[in-house]
């Protein structure tokens, strides 16, 4: 997400590095740009307008800081108002009430509400340790609810039952129920994608909510439809008392407008993003990680987080105590360190949230891609346990059965067991005095050369 956005706006912030003062005069090239940029990103059109006028307010006649070149200074204004654009912090959810907390997901047909509900089930239980509950109430969609049950699976939360021949409001009551009586914390309510015009579909969740008087109402909807995701939950909000938004699908969204719009034209705060397709991915939404994360700055926090929930402990202590011992890392432990970065969204996933990588990003992605890392895992799994364990004995004959085996050519095995040769160089260091210190300037060293890494 946000990646032509990041690219535009990096490359229109850097003609103003070097000046000795931000004038109107100076800043007027930048501001035309990153309207443009903007724009592009398809943000609406008042709120391009808001935010470039903010800016330029803060801006012009700016004294240069003493710590800051005037570039800094400007990027920072810029980082600021885009952070207060969508929202200044983060909201969270209020479950602060006797439970169960109701949670209504609403949005239009298509939007992913189904799937969204079931990530948001995950998310409680793993990351706010709620006892949760869902109920599909959407008696139109063929197979809604057996989606629903199967996804409710997948997230290990209790599933209420409900059938296509109940009415909608019968369908919530009883779930409240159920929810009391097993003592839930949470109770997830799906309903049907329904038309911001259809009356009766949107007097039908008018109903729902009065009756069932849901602690929040979330509204979700497709990020990939620009500034009209924002105009879509404005209608929403009119009929409905919405106290936030689920953004889906933004994976697939590069230019990021509605992510930008949706707090100005709504008033509602964006509480998460639906990152991908499978259950996990489900990210709080934070404005300034957001924001830092558009100019290219990183978002060291979440890539932190993120690690601290998806990857494997047991096996990183196991790693760290063999490296301590001095024994050799493996294609075995390469293929763990593989798998633990797709657990994190892959490289692009990462890469997203490295600073200094906005401009890099791109020829990095040239050089290595998760495609790749893909075959590098397919290789390994096609060697025997004693050659991933000892990758010295892999002989011209021994390569030739890999790669037959895993689909590749011979060379694409040379290039693995080249990397992996590196990344055993690497391990070793973290066992030296001041082994880490001098593996973080190798690693700095490859991020100011784009594209480079181990065995390229």
């Amino acid at each position: 997400m946000f990646d032509s956005l990041t690219e535009r706006l990096g490359a229109s912030l850097a003609s103003i590095t070097g000046k000795a003062k931000l004038t109107e005069e100076n800043i007027q090239g930048t501001l035309r740009e990153v309207r443009m940029a903007l724009l592009e990103a398809d943000v609406a059109l008042p709120v391009v307008k808001s935010f470039i006028d903010s800016i330029q307010g803060r801006a012009i006649g700016q004294e240069v800081i003493s710590s800051l070149s005037p570039g800094e200074a400007f990027i920072k204004i810029v980082n600021d108002e885009l952070t207060r654009m969508m929202g200044e912090h983060s909201d969270t959810l209020d479950l602060n009430v006797q439970p169960p907390a109701i949670i209504l997901m609403a949005g239009l047909q298509g939007a992913g509400k189904t799937t969204s509900a079931a990530k948001l089930a995950y998310w409680l239980r793993t990351r706010e340790n709620k006892k949760v509950m869902v109920v599909s109430a959407d008696v139109y969609r063929p197979a809604a609810i057996e989606q629903l049950k199967t996804l409710a699976g997948d997230a290990d939360v209790e599933f209420c039952d409900s059938s296509p021949d109940q009415a909608p409001l019968d369908i919530v009551r009883d779930a409240v129920k159920s929810a009391k009586q097993k003592f839930m914390d949470v109770l997830i309510v799906d309903t049907a994608g329904r038309l911001a015009i259809d009356d009766e579909m949107m007097a039908e969740i008018s109903d729902i909510h009065a009756s069932i008087k849901p602690v929040e109402t979330l509204f979700v909807v497709d990020a990939m439809t620009g500034q009209d995701a924002a105009n879509t939950a404005k209608v929403f909000n009119e009929v409905l008392p919405l106290t936030g938004v689920i953004l889906t699908k933004v994976d697939g969204d590069a230019r990021g407008g509605a992510a930008l719009s949706v707090r100005s034209i709504t008033g509602k705060p964006i509480k998460f993003l639906a990152v991908g397709e499978t259950i996990d991915a489900l990210d709080a939404f934070y404005p300034d990680r957001i924001a830092s994360r558009i100019l290219g700055m990183g978002d060291v926090l979440s890539l932190i987080e993120e690690a601290e929930q998806k990857v494997d402990k047991k096996k990183a202590e196991k790693l760290a105590k063999k490296i301590k011992k001095g024994k050799r890392f493996d294609l075995e432990d390469f293929r763990d360190q593989i798998q633990q970065m797709n657990n994190m969204g892959g490289l692009s996933s990462m890469l997203d949230k490295l600073p200094g990588m906005g401009a890099n990003k791109a020829a990095v992605e040239e050089k290595v891609n998760d495609s790749q890392f893909s075959q590098m895992e397919a290789i390994i799994n096609s060697m025997t346990p004693g050659e991933r364990h000892f990758p010295d004995v892999i002989n011209g004959s021994r390569k030739k059965r890999i790669a037959r085996g895993s689909g590749t050519q011979i060379q694409d095995i040379n290039r693995l067991l080249k990397q992996h040769k590196q990344m055993q160089k690497m391990m070793k260091k973290l066992t030296k005095k001041g082994g880490m210190t001098n593996m973080m300037r190798g690693m700095g060293g490859m991020m100011q050369q784009p594209g480079r890494l181990p065995g390229r």
